[in-house]
């Protein structure tokens, strides 16, 4: 393997180039991953980013969580009679209890995927 450097003033610096070049769009929870790992789990966190598996983790990740959180959502929403009919004939019911629900599945999802390993 042979590296190659440019001067930066006084200085050589290699020319690096990085093999993925994929742009990934990170959400919010690959954005609660990633803070997770920097804080936490350092060397997890390093070793990702020397191996460039970083950012296709957290998009990974901040899609398995939007799925769950869709599943989490409608399945509570079903078992408890959370539907359209009681959103037109009591939509501050309806909202209270879609909040309730949203809440207690974010709960779910940040222990099973963002905040584990």
């Amino acid at each position: 393997m042979e590296i190659t450097y440019h001067w930066e003033g006084d200085y050589l610096i290699p020319d690096l180039k990085l093999s993925d070049t994929t742009e990934y769009q990170i959400g919010k929870y690959g954005r609660m991953r990633k803070r997770f790992l920097e804080e936490n789990h350092r060397g997890i966190y390093s070793h990702m980013i020397l191996s460039e598996t970083l950012w296709k983790h957290l998009a990974e990740i901040d899609e398995e969580c939007n799925e769950m959180m869709d599943r989490l959502v409608s399945q509570m929403a079903k078992k408890e009679g959370v539907t359209e009919q009681l959103k037109s004939n009591d939509w501050l019911c309806w909202l209270q209890k879609m909040n309730s629900i949203r809440s207690r599945a974010e709960e779910i999802v940040l222990h099973d995927l963002v905040y584990s390993l």
